[in-house]
């Protein structure tokens, strides 16, 4: 993460005065988890290349500046990003910058693919649970390289990849990408079985077949990928942020208001708008790539278990628990992807929530009202959830913990702001 807005997210707390209905239109940023390894995915290529729909984000400055030590030249105007990966200087990822942003792992596959050797140390992130990357190496080793772990650094040798057939134990979504891209410039076909299917992947698919690459499948569980000898520039369009979507989601339907977000691919939120018809939202699709959320009055409980997508995202499991403490009934939340994962209840329990949590399961009683309360965030979407919980409270609520919410949201506070949100960033009394 850039150290500048790390140390000003950290000396800032979020005052919001809950209890405003909001209205009107947002506009829904680039997604986050496909800009990051698209930029990754830039390595592959040596031509410039052009992306746009860039978000403004923490992570996404933390990705350029690993970037540039290896060697690209960057130039961002507002949210298009021009990344010219020509010249490859180093294949040594730097440990101080990798080390605070876990999507830079992502530079092992291109790096790998067109220089035939690349050390990354292991990667940071959010503290939500363990996110081995043993999955990433046994891919790699299988299509040829030789890879060690020595010192808290990966090691990779290939003087060519070949083509193979790979099983992933489980569908990690970074494997998937890791070994796509890969597998992109390898010799012979490659074949991934067993594939993270999430949006972001056929992004990266498309990304990779608009410089040339031969890929079928992405977004399905096996992704075919027929190695080619180089790839070209490209100007490439990055999906709309599916969480970011579900996030406003949630604060529209917790504040019970009406409002348009844009632009949304519906099919990217499937698991999120049918939980939400089922608990008594109004979801229609406006023209234009457009999403309307409207309430219908009361909403019921219901029970939510993540899985790997098409499921229910465990990116979405904190911020509609939010919504949750607020349904008539009782809910139940299985999280399954992440162990660490539920950081987020001790905080909405001193805004007035009712949950019990045992192991990985949260049991919520919906409560008549929530009260504003000086609460932190934990991680990334825990903060979201927190800011969502706090439209709805009485009172004003003091959220501490931004630099995780400045990982994933771009000008968050200004579109809650222009929805009506009573919203402001303010310096920690103590900073």
């Amino acid at each position: 993460m850039d150290q500048s807005v790390s140390t000003k997210a950290n000396s800032s707390i979020l005052e919001v005065w809950g209890g405003t209905p909001l209205q009107g239109k947002v506009n829904i940023s680039g997604a986050k988890n496909s800009a990051l390894v698209l930029m990754a995915g830039a390595l592959l290529c040596s031509e410039p290349c052009r992306l746009r729909n860039v978000p403004s984000l923490a992570d996404i400055q933390g990705m350029a500046k690993i970037l540039k030590a290896l060697g690209v030249k960057i130039k961002q105007d507002n949210d298009v990003l021009e990344l010219d990966p020509t010249h490859i200087t180093t294949t040594d990822a730097p440990y101080e910058l990798v080390s605070k942003l876990r999507a830079s792992f992502f530079a092992i596959g291109p790096l790998l693919a067109r220089m035939g050797v690349a050390k990354v140390p292991l990667p940071g992130g959010c503290a939500i649970g363990a996110r081995p990357v043993e999955i990433h190496v046994r891919g790699l080793k299988q299509l040829g390289a030789e890879v060690y772990i020595e010192h808290g650094v990966v090691h990779a040798y290939a003087s060519k990849l070949k083509g193979a057939k790979i099983y992933l134990d489980y569908p990690s979504v970074g494997a998937t990408e890791t070994l796509m891209m890969a597998a992109t410039l390898a010799e012979g076909e490659t074949v991934l079985d067993n594939a993270a299917q999430e949006p972001e992947v056929a992004d990266l698919a498309n990304f990779c077949i608009s410089m040339g690459a031969k890929i079928t499948g992405a977004g399905t569980k096996t992704i075919t990928i027929s190695g080619v000898p180089k790839l070209h520039s490209t100007d490439y369009n990055i999906v709309p942020d599916r969480i970011e979507a579900g996030t406003f989601l949630m604060a529209g339907a917790i504040t019970h208001s009406d409002i348009l977000l844009s632009p949304v691919v519906p099919d990217h939120l499937t698991a999120v708008i049918a939980k939400l018809r089922s608990i008594g939202f109004q979801l229609t699709p406006d023209a234009q790539q457009g999403l309307r959320i409207q309430s219908k009055g009361v909403h019921t409980g219901t029970e939510i278990e993540t899985l790997p997508y098409p499921g229910f995202p465990t990116d979405m499991q904190s911020i509609f628990m939010a919504l949750l403490t607020l349904s008539e009934g009782n809910s139940v939340v299985t999280e399954t992807v992440f162990e660490n994962r539920l950081g987020h209840v001790p905080e909405l329990v001193r805004m007035g929530a009712d949950i019990r949590v045992k192991g990985n399961i949260a049991v919520i009683h919906g409560v008549p009202f929530l009260s504003g309360a000086p609460v932190t965030g934990t991680d990334l979407r825990a903060t979201a959830a927190l800011v969502v919980a706090a439209l709805a409270a009485k009172g004003k609520t003091s959220i501490e913990g931004l630099q995780h919410l400045d990982r994933g949201y771009s000008d968050f506070e200004q579109k809650l702001r222009g929805l009506g949100a009573k919203i402001e960033r303010v310096s920690a009394p103590n900073a």
